[in-house]
């Protein structure tokens, strides 16, 4: 209902700043709202598609994960703690396991698994409420670790910054990690306080104390590097977490004789099904937030955030992350999409500050609202007493520890690429012109040339240019079109004696320079 909502009010508002724009003399506004929704509609279908694969290959190492009992390592290890937590549900309630599956599916990423397990702990729950429709202190506690959203792989943002041509689409993953603690961190303190938990159990203070030493020990370490120095190690310190915990999950299924390969096709097959229902929603968030944006609403919404914050502050650019913030507890589709959008229609902005603290923002926390709808509706609960309060106030703690952890990694980023398109033609007018220099400045240093069966003709930027494209031709016209958000085709009439012949090359940018090239025939 809220979603509902949001989604009008994109519209509308637009509408008004629209016709104000346009009584000003700005002839040009509903013209680029009506272009923004053919634009961001592709743009959504072209995200959904490139999902599938990522969704394909990590739901197929959470699989294995699954199957090899990575899963259940993770609830015995935190079982000791969740009992202090839970101390009004009976030791060998079926509740308890359904919780400490949820949560461990939840840290490793297993949405699809989570849900079910959540919704399953609610109704073994519910069996312990004496008075049906009001929420009990477990519910509670439960409910607000559920919607800070600890994530120990955020596997949806990366993909997500992969799609968009970041050079490490893992670089946010340990800022993502401190601030989604520290959001469970407090909305757990807060609720304790609330049920009157002893926080200074020997228990409690072990796992507490052990978690936020690594934690933020991280965060200590890493602030005191330089900056160069701070984006490398940890860089470097995410992708061999990441690739840890696969190899991890692959040795543990040996160690359990799980066909591994079998449990990764078995896993695989629910990406293709999960990114296709997710196009409809993704198009039609992308598509408010477009016209929203091609409006003017959306910069005069920002411009009115800077002067609050500039009242304050001497750098107000966090600013830029605050609809992403806002929209998280109401929406992940509209939280998604706000991401989406701050990265920029082609992915100039998506390794600047502005890019990475929304992705920060995007992991920090999880769908407050959302979360307390589903999972208090599925047993019928209408007295939420504080949960809802409590789970805003850890939302609250995740997006300021977002914010000044992306400043403190990301902050002097202020990296902008040419987009993929410009990037290509102005390869083909310096191909055109026969200035090898310029071609070579905007390929990368490994870049490829393929022939139409995806053979490799050239394997660097030198041959590329010196042994392919240095022919002595003329050129009757050069034209490109944009096929996905990092591949573009170029389409020349190149002159060879004295006659034209149409040539088609499919051409992947990122990060401004030229990957491959791939050569199509005469298309």
């Amino acid at each position: 209902m809220v979603l509902n909502y949001i989604w009008i009010g994109f519209f509308l508002i637009a509408l008004v700043v629209a016709l104000v724009k346009t009584f000003g003399g700005d002839a040009a506004v509903f013209g680029d709202m009506v272009n923004s929704t053919f634009s961001m509609a592709e743009t959504g279908f072209e995200i959904s598609l490139y999902l599938t694969g990522v969704l394909c290959l990590w739901l197929g190492i959470m699989k294995i994960g699954e199957n090899g009992g990575a899963v259940q390592a993770l609830s015995k290890l935190v079982g000791p703690f969740f009992n202090k937590l839970f101390p009004d549900v009976p030791e060998n309630h079926p509740a308890r396991g359904s919780m400490l599956m949820n949560f461990s599916a939840n840290m490793l990423g297993l949405d699809n698994a989570a849900t079910p397990m959540g919704l399953k702990a609610m109704n073994e729950l519910q069996e312990l409420n004496k008075e049906k429709d009001r929420a009990t202190n477990a519910m509670i506690m439960f409910l607000v670790l559920n919607t800070s959203g600890l994530t120990i792989i955020p596997i949806t943002v990366m993909a997500y910054r992969s799609q968009f041509g970041a050079e490490n689409p893992a670089d946010v993953f340990i800022p993502i990690l401190i601030a989604t603690f520290c959001a469970s961190l407090v909305g757990l303190i807060a609720v304790a306080l609330y049920q009157k938990i002893n926080l200074f159990d020997k228990v409690i203070l072990a796992y507490l104390g052990g978690m936020s030493l690594i934690i933020f020990g991280l965060a200590y370490y890493f602030s005191s590097l330089p900056p160069e120095e701070l984006n490398t190690q940890s860089s470097l310190a995410s992708n061999i977490i990441l690739y840890g915990v696969i190899c991890l999950f692959i040795i543990m299924a040996i160690k359990k004789k799980v066909n591994v390969y079998e449990s990764f096709i078995d896993g695989a097959k629910g990406g293709f099904d999960i990114a296709i229902k997710i196009i409809p929603y993704l198009i039609a968030i992308l598509v408010s937030i477009g016209v929203f944006r091609a409006s003017g609403a959306m910069d005069l919404m920002q411009e009115g955030f800077q002067l609050f914050f500039g009242l304050f502050f001497e750098n107000t650019e966090f600013t830029n992350g605050i609809p992403t913030a806002l929209m998280k507890p109401l929406s992940g589709s509209g939280a998604r999409g706000m991401m989406i959008e701050s990265f920029g229609p082609n992915g100039e902005y998506v390794d600047s500050y502005v890019g990475k603290l929304n992705s920060t923002l995007q992991g920090a926390t999880d769908t407050t609202f959302y979360i307390i709808a589903v999972y208090f509706g599925a047993v019928g609960i209408k007295k939420t007493r504080y949960a809802v309060k409590v789970g805003l106030l850890a939302d609250l703690a995740g997006v300021i520890a977002a914010m000044v952890v992306a400043t403190l990694w990301f902050g002097g980023d202020k990296t902008v690429y040419q987009s993929p398109q410009e990037v290509v033609e102005s390869f083909g007018n310096a191909w055109q012109s026969s200035n090898q220099e310029s071609m070579k400045n905007l390929l990368s240093d490994n870049c490829v040339l393929y022939d139409q069966a995806y053979d490799t003709l050239y394997t660097n930027k030198s041959k590329v240019v010196d042994e392919y494209f240095s022919q002595n031709t003329f050129f009757r016209a050069v034209k490109t079109t944009k096929v996905m958000v990092n591949e573009v085709y170029l389409k020349i009439n190149k002159g060879v004696d004295s006659s034209f012949v149409l040539e088609t090359y499919a051409i992947g940018v990122k990060k401004g320079k030229i990957q491959y090239f791939r050569y199509l025939g005469n298309l």
